[in-house]
């Protein structure tokens, strides 16, 4: 059998990566085989250990590589914004895009793997993958934060994120009956009353002082 090229291993190995990406957040941790992965990419069975040592390694990357995705999308929507707040609203309204509410779709990583991550546990390879990438989301909204103090920001972050997923992962659950669609547009009014933080006032540094005694 010819040899592999570096360049062409490095094609198969991305194009498993890929495969391993899209499908675990469409069918979910167990519903996803080695063999399909493989098959998804469009190579053999027998080729997959020369690149990953085990499925729960790939799980690991493939989470990776689905939050750097998304971050990527993040990044966009920021940079076309003209203010944070902007920026705020887009990455909510998209997330909770119709698309992204369809369960067959492979959408953020953030909803899609929560419960797989969670029953795989802590030693799982993957729970390592997904903290980290759910740690950046927030980062990132907080960076977008406009109270003026890190600390409310952050927590702002914290917030709008679990708001997003939680309406993501219900809307997916119950796609195809009304009540996906309200609560959709239940969070997306909620995150745009949130979107209206205010700096904080200003207090005038101006004191007013007292009559001295014997004024008039």
């Amino acid at each position: 059998m010819p040899r592999v090229s570096k360049a062409q291993s490095q094609a198969n190995h991305q194009a498993i990566e890929a495969a391993a990406s899209r499908l675990f957040r469409e069918r979910g941790l167990h519903g996803v085989t080695v063999a399909d992965v493989m098959a998804d990419a469009g190579l053999t069975h027998g080729g997959f250990y020369a690149h990953y040592p085990s499925k729960d390694a790939l799980a690991a990357t493939a989470c990776e590589s689905a939050f750097a995705v998304a971050a990527g999308k993040w990044q966009r929507r920021i940079d076309a914004a003209a203010t944070p707040r902007e920026a705020r609203r887009v990455i909510a309204e998209r997330y909770l895009g119709a698309a992204n509410c369809d369960p067959s779709v492979a959408s953020c990583p953030t909803a899609t793997l929560a419960a797989d991550v969670a029953r795989a546990g802590a030693e799982h390879p993957i729970h390592a993958a997904y903290v980290e990438g759910v740690r950046k989301q927030i980062d990132t909204l907080a960076k977008l934060g406009a109270s003026g103090d890190s600390a409310r920001d952050r927590a702002d972050a914290c917030t709008r994120l679990a708001t997003m997923m939680g309406a993501l992962l219900l809307a997916r659950a119950c796609h195809g009956d009304p009540l996906a669609d309200d609560i959709v547009a239940a969070a997306r009014a909620r995150l745009a009353t949130d979107d209206a933080i205010r700096r904080p006032s200003r207090t005038s540094s101006t004191r007013r002082t007292k009559p001295k005694s014997g004024a008039r």
